[in-house]
C-alpha cells in the first residue's frame, strides 16, 4: 500500500515522536525510574486537585449534569453557557469589546494550532504559498510538524542579550522583522516553551502594530499565561486588537486530560475554526467546559490561577534555579535563560563540546530525561546556527527531589 503525500508528510515522525518513543522504552526498561524532567505534564497541585473532585462529585451527584455531560453533544462551538461566560470574564476583567461570536472551543491548544495554521497559511488561489511566522525562535515543539503543505512556516532568530554572569534572554529582532506578501499570519507564545521568555507589553504592542500595518492575524498563544493558568513571574498585561488570536486551554490549569481550548479571535476566524471542528470531529468533548464551566462564569478560575497555580510555580522555579547554582560548575560557559513564567529551565551551554541531542543521549543514559533544544528551532532551513546546538529544556514541575537531582546529574556531565 501507498501513502498520499499528505499521508507521507503527518505519518513521517516527529521530534516529539522520538522523544516520546525514547520516554516510553525508558519506563518499559525496568530498574529505577528515570528522573523525568522532559515533559509537559502539569504539576499536580494538590489544592487543585481538591477542586476537580469537589467538581467531579457535583457532576456525579446530579443526574441531569451528568447526562448533559456525557450522553449530549455539544455544538461544534462548543457549550454556549461556558462560551458565553468566557466572553463576559474577558470582557470584565480585560475590558475585550468580545462576545460568543469572537470564541471557538476546540479538543486542546494543539487541534486548535492544527486549525489556525493550516487556515491561514498554505496554497492561495493564485498559486503562492502562504507562510506562518514565528518572529522569536525557539518557539513550542507541538507547532513544527503541524503543517499540512512543506515550506509553510518561516521564523527569525532572536537577538541575544547577556544579563548576568549565567543568563539571558531573547528578544524580538525588530530590524530584521518585516514580513512580505507571503506571510499570512505571525504566532508567538506568551511565556514561551520552551525557554520561559516573556515577550514585554512594548514588544507585544509592536509586535501587534506590524500585524495591523500588513492585515495579518498576530497569533498569541497563551497555554501558560494570562487569563488562566497564570503561570507567569513577571509583568505582562493580555492585549487585544482586531488583528490578534488567542489561544487559551485548559492543560497548565490542570486538566490535560480533558484536551479543552478556546480560541479567541475576529468573529470570521472563530466562525472558521467552528466549521474545521464540525467536519475533523462533529463536537468537542464536554467534559473539560463541564467541570470549569462554574469556574468561568464565577471568575474563581482567575483567583485559582491567580492565588494558587501561579505561586506553586514560581517557589519551584526558585527551588530549580538554587539547584542549578548549587550543582553547576562557575567555570563552565552555561547561561540560564530568564525565567518570566511556564515550567521550564532553558540551559544554554555556550561552545559545549557535544551537541545538545548527544548530551540528551548521555543524559538519558545517567537517567535523566530532558528535551535537545534542536527540536523547538523550525522555520530556518540554515542548520548551522551554533546556538540551536547547545540548549536543553528542563521541566521543573516534577517532584522537587527529583528536579535536584537531575539539576545535579545535569551539572555533572557538563562538568
Amino acid at each position: 500500500m501507498r501513502f498520499s503525500g499528505l499521508g507521507q508528510l503527518v505519518s513521517g515522525g516527529s521530534g516529539i515522536e522520538h522523544l516520546m518513543h525514547d520516554l516510553g522504552h525508558a519506563l518499559a526498561a525496568g530498574g529505577a525510574s528515570p528522573l523525568m524532567l522532559g515533559g509537559g505534564n502539569p504539576a499536580h497541585i494538590p489544592e487543585m486537585e481538591a477542586v476537580w473532585k469537589s467538581r467531579m462529585d457535583k457532576l456525579v451527584g446530579d443526574p441531569s449534569a451528568l447526562r448533559r455531560t456525557l450522553a449530549i453533544y455539544d455544538p461544534p462551538r462548543g457549550n454556549p453557557a461556558v462560551i458565553e461566560a468566557l466572553a463576559a470574564l474577558l470582557r470584565t476583567e480585560y475590558g475585550w469589546p468580545v462576545g460568543p461570536e469572537n470564541i471557538a472551543v476546540t479538543p486542546g491548544g494543539q487541534t486548535a494550532f492544527f486549525f489556525l495554521f493550516n487556515l491561514l497559511g498554505g496554497r492561495r488561489d493564485d498559486g503562492s504559498q502562504g507562510k506562518i511566522l514565528f518572529p522569536l525562535m525557539p518557539e513550542y515543539i507541538g507547532y513544527a510538524n503541524q503543517a499540512l503543505e512543506p515550506g509553510m512556516f518561516a521564523s527569525l532568530r532572536p537577538a541575544i542579550e547577556r544579563t548576568g554572569a549565567h543568563a539571558f534572554k531573547y528578544h524580538l529582532d525588530f530590524p530584521r522583522l518585516d514580513p512580505g506578501p507571503e506571510v499570512a499570519a505571525m504566532c508567538v507564545s506568551r511565556p514561551t516553551n520552551p525557554s520561559g521568555n516573556l515577550i514585554s507589553d512594548a514588544e507585544l504592542a509592536r509586535l501587534a502594530d506590524v500585524a495591523a500595518r500588513r492585515d495579518i492575524p498576530l497569533i498569541i498563544d497563551n497555554a501558560y499565561g494570562w487569563p488562566f493558568p497564570g503561570i507567569v513571574f513577571g509583568e505582562a498585561a493580555p492585549l487585544w486588537t482586531d488583528h490578534t488570536v488567542h489561544v487559551m486551554s485548559l492543560s497548565k490549569f490542570g486538566l490535560p486530560g480533558t484536551r479543552t481550548a478556546f480560541v479567541v479571535a475576529p468573529p470570521h476566524i472563530a466562525s472558521a475554526v467552528s466549521s474545521m471542528m464540525a467536519v475533523t470531529g462533529l463536537a468537542n468533548g464536554n467534559f473539560g467546559q463541564a467541570i470549569t464551566g462554574p469556574l468561568i462564569a464565577d471568575g474563581e478560575i482567575l483567583r485559582l490561577s491567580r492565588e494558587v497555580i501561579r505561586p506553586y510555580y514560581l517557589k519551584k522555579r526558585d527551588a530549580a534555579l538554587a539547584a542549578v547554582a548549587e550543582f553547576f560548575p562557575d567555570d563552565v560557559p552555561y547561561a540560564v535563560h530568564e525565567s518570566g513564567g511556564a515550567m521550564f529551565l532553558w540551559i544554554w551551554i555556550e561552545n559545549s563540546r557535544r551537541p545538545s541531542r548527544a548530551l540528551y543521549e548521555a543524559l538519558k543514559a545517567r537517567g535523566v530525561l530532558v528535551v535537545p533544544g534542536e527540536y523547538f528551532f523550525f522555520g530556518d532551513p540554515d542548520d548551522s546556527w551554533r546556538h540551536r546546538h547547545e540548549c536543553l529544556r528542563v521541566s521543573f514541575a516534577m517532584d522537587e527531589a527529583d528536579v535536584r537531582a537531575g539539576l545535579r546529574l545535569i551539572g555533572a556531565e557538563i562538568g
